[in-house]
Parts: C-alpha cells; sequence; structure tokens
C-alpha cells in the first residue's frame, strides 16, 4: 500500500521512501534562514543539517534557500510550503501527545507568548512566583506584542499564546478573557497644573506622553474625537515603564493603566488623578490556535496565566 503526503503547494511524495525528519529541518531552516543555527535549534551537527538541507532540494526539485551575503533566503516555492508543512508538524505533534500526562515539575518546554510590557509587569510577576515550585525547568520566552494580533507568527507556531488587547480575533483562535483594567492620569508630584483637580479643560491644557501599548488609537483620542476635541501629545512610546518615569521627572502627563500607575505611584514621585470623562474599560484577552486545545503543556500553562489574573482570589 502506499500513502502520499498531500498539502497545498506540495507535489504528492510518496511516504515509503520519505524521511519525515526532513521537514522539521526544512521547518527549521525557514525559521532561522541559516544553517548554523537551525543546527543548534535541532541539536544536530552543521554538516548533517547542510546535507538534509540537499536532500530536500532534490525531493522538492527546488533550491528552497539561496545565499544572498550571510543569509539565506527562502524561495518562492519554500515560501508556499512553509505554512502546510508548519501546520502538518504541529498536528503530528498534537496526534502523538494526545492523552500523554504533562508533568510540569520535570518539563523543560519552552513556552513562547508575546505582550506588551504592561502586561508583562502585570502577568509574569505572580506567574513566575506560581511556576518556581510547580515548573522549576519550564522556560518562558517573551515577546513582544505588534499593534496587531500576529496570527500569522501562532499559525506558524512561533508564538505558543499572546496576552493583551485585541479588537479582531479570527475564528480559529481560542479566546479566554483574563482582565479588564482602566485608566488613570499620572502627573509628578506638585505639578503646578493638579493643585486645583484635573477637570477637562485642565487635561487638555498638558502635555502628553502617549503610550500605544500594541494600539493604533487609544481609548482617550477615540474619545477626544468624538467630542470634536483634541490632546497635545509631544512624546509617543510603546514603552510605559518609560513613560511614567518621564512623567515623574517632568511637567509630562500620561494616562496609563490603574493597576500599572497604582505600583509606580508607589515608587516614583507620581500622584494620580480619574480621567475626567468616562472611556470605560478595556479587557485583556489570553488568544491562542484553537487547534492546540489538546496540546497539555499549553493547556496547562494557559489555567497557570488563568490563575494568576489581577481580579483572581488564587492570583
Amino acid at each position: 500500500m502506499k500513502f502520499h503526503f498531500h498539502m497545498p503547494g506540495i507535489c504528492h511524495l510518496n511516504l515509503k521512501n520519505f524521511d519525515l525528519n526532513l521537514l522539521r529541518v526544512l521547518d527549521m531552516l525557514l525559521r532561522e534562514q541559516n544553517v548554523s543555527r537551525a543546527a543548534e535549534r535541532l541539536a544536530l551537527s552543521q554538516p548533517t543539517v547542510s546535507n538534509s538541507l540537499a536532500r530536500l532540494r532534490l525531493l522538492f526539485d527546488d533550491p528552497l534557500l539561496v545565499r544572498i551575503g550571510r543569509h539565506m533566503q527562502p524561495t518562492p516555492r519554500a515560501l508556499a510550503l512553509e505554512g502546510p508543512i508548519r501546520a502538518a508538524l504541529q498536528q503530528i505533534e498534537q496526534t502523538l501527545s494526545a492523552g500523554e500526562a504533562f508533568e510540569p515539575h520535570l518539563s523543560q518546554q519552552q513556552i513562547r507568548i508575546a505582550v506588551t510590557d504592561f502586561v508583562e509587569q502585570l502577568c509574569m510577576p505572580p506567574l513566575l512566583v506560581r511556576l518556581q515550585d510547580r515548573a522549576p525547568n519550564l522556560r518562558i520566552d517573551i515577546a513582544h506584542l505588534a499593534p496587531t494580533l500576529p496570527a500569522d507568527a501562532l499559525d506558524r507556531g512561533e508564538l505558543d499564546m499572546v496576552l493583551g488587547r485585541f479588537e479582531d480575533v479570527p475564528a480559529r483562535f481560542t479566546r479566554r478573557s483574563w482582565h479588564s483594567e482602566t485608566l488613570r492620569i499620572a502627573l509628578r508630584t506638585g505639578h503646578p497644573l493638579a493643585e486645583a483637580g484635573l477637570d477637562l479643560n485642565t487635561f487638555l491644557r498638558l502635555r502628553h506622553i502617549w503610550v500605544h501599548g500594541g494600539q493604533t488609537r487609544g481609548m482617550v483620542d477615540q474619545w477626544l474625537g468624538k467630542q470634536g476635541l483634541t490632546r497635545q501629545i509631544v512624546y509617543t512610546t510603546p514603552n510605559y515603564l518609560q513613560a511614567a518615569h518621564l512623567a515623574a521627572c517632568s511637567d509630562l502627563c500620561v494616562v496609563l493603566p490603574t493597576q500599572l500607575a497604582n505600583q509606580f505611584a508607589r515608587l516614583l514621585p507620581l500622584q494620580l488623578f480619574d480621567l475626567p470623562f468616562n472611556v470605560g474599560s478595556f479587557h485583556l484577552e489570553l488568544v491562542y490556535v484553537a487547534q492546540r486545545q489538546r496540546d497539555p503543556a499549553l493547556a496547562w500553562m494557559v489555567e497557570q496565566i488563568l490563575a494568576v489574573r489581577p481580579d483572581s482570589p488564587q492570583g
């Protein structure tokens, strides 16, 4: 009986004579675009990976990766293969691991999560405390969260999950509510415009730092825009920590998530004020590929993150 491996963009390959380990090599080469780094990630020798690439080129009748200077660039054929191969490898891994017991105290698995610095500050300290006894050798790698949901990176397995604020999440992803957050204004202690309180007119007279926090337009500016108003933004940064320090040593104003504002006010010479208008709250969600729900390591980590929600009794 002959078995065939078929996915969009891939020719029919006879699995009877095909080494599926070559697909792992190709997947890592497409991730790293460097033979030495791919070999290191796979725990193989560089000659072994080079030999595998030569075999893959023959099998697919395509160079797959072409050296340009010191880098290797995927060919159009390789780019067409990348997504289907990665999805197939993930499916095989999930099928083989289905029903297996995950032993967190023994695991040395790597979990890749994308967050903003605000969410990292809010989630990771209690999570690491929780993991130090339950999974002491498990490794967490944090990536910066871009303004939009990194769907392709999740699909390709480059990220295991993301934790943040998202407006549009495709149906192929699972969404878990994590925390609802409000906003507060932070000014340096003794700021001259804060002596008599902070009404809307005073707020608009201030010079502002805007932390975009992974969003293209903030809640404050959306509300002001609906009223036909604008504020003077003189500094934009993706970093809440830097913004708080700048506000503490200048006359600039910054709007921060309440949990983070409270933390900074205990450490820096900052005073906090409620917004002089109601923008409501925003919601943080944990998002991951729905097909990976049967992955025991991922499922376990999801539950650990949910357990350290700021409003959770366990957190």
